[in-house]
């Protein structure tokens, strides 16, 4: 399971515990983010390798990839460059191939983090951002996801360069998957990450070997609907 842009592995702890609980859930920090290597390069192909390097360090020869955001690009990718290392593919609300107009824009929101004085004032903020997750899922970002910089001041746990190299990543023309990947294509219906043309090209490349699924909700999927994202994640990969 792959999370996006300045997120981290641990923010998928209750859905692997609550809708996968039956199986063995890999929730890596990217490169650049959380307790992983915060290094370049942070370009998607590097990334692929980090995922494949994870699965070889766990025995795994095959999986099944979640992406969410950014983690679906990865995902993507991934199930391109090694497709025989994959089963299934879902991609949830992936940011691929947005316009070079917002990824710039984004960019540059992210080139001074954000900080605070404590956790109290972190996680007004954070609620703020996230006004339809649950208190713990809040919570738990918190807890998680802080460190102290040596100004004393508290920052989000992310590589603010990696940050920006990703959303200059999102807005390369998009690919589709293989034909031969089963994928489930979640989007959610209060964002415009889903480019439009993408979808069609999707329907397009895997015929009925895409599943699309749209969920009334905002960006953030597995926290803001976390029910029923988690029900549909345990249901197909199930099947």
């Amino acid at each position: 399971m792959l999370h996006g842009v300045t997120g981290h592995g641990a923010r998928w702890r209750r859905t692997a515990e609550r809708y996968l609980a039956d199986r063995l859930v890999l929730a890596p920090d990217l490169r650049g983010h959380g307790r992983s290597p915060h290094e370049p390069p942070w370009t998607v192909e590097r990334h692929v390798a980090d995922v494949l390097a994870v699965m070889d360090a766990e025995g795994l020869e095959r999986a099944d990839i979640v992406g969410h955001s950014y983690g679906g690009m990865i995902a993507l990718h991934l199930a391109r460059t090694a497709p025989r290392r994959l089963r299934r593919l879902v991609l949830l609300d992936p940011a691929i191939g947005l316009s070079p107009a917002d990824a710039a824009r984004e960019a540059r929101e992210c080139m001074v983090p954000v900080s605070f004085g404590d956790a109290a004032e972190a996680r007004a903020f954070r609620a703020g951002r996230w006004p339809e997750a649950p208190d713990e899922a809040v919570d738990d970002d918190v807890a998680e996801h802080l460190e102290q910089g040596p100004d004393g001041r508290l920052r989000w746990r992310y590589e603010p360069a990696a940050v920006v190299t990703a959303y200059s990543e999102m807005a390369r023309p998009h690919l589709t998957p293989l034909a031969e990947t089963p994928t489930h294509l979640v989007i959610a219906t209060q964002a415009d990450f889903v480019r439009p043309e993408f979808v069609v090209d999707c329907r397009t490349a895997l015929g009925p070997a895409l599943v699309i699924t749209e969920i009334d909700g905002g960006h953030m999927l597995y926290t803001d609907r976390e029910e029923e994202t988690g029900t549909l994640l345990g249901t197909w990969l199930a099947d």
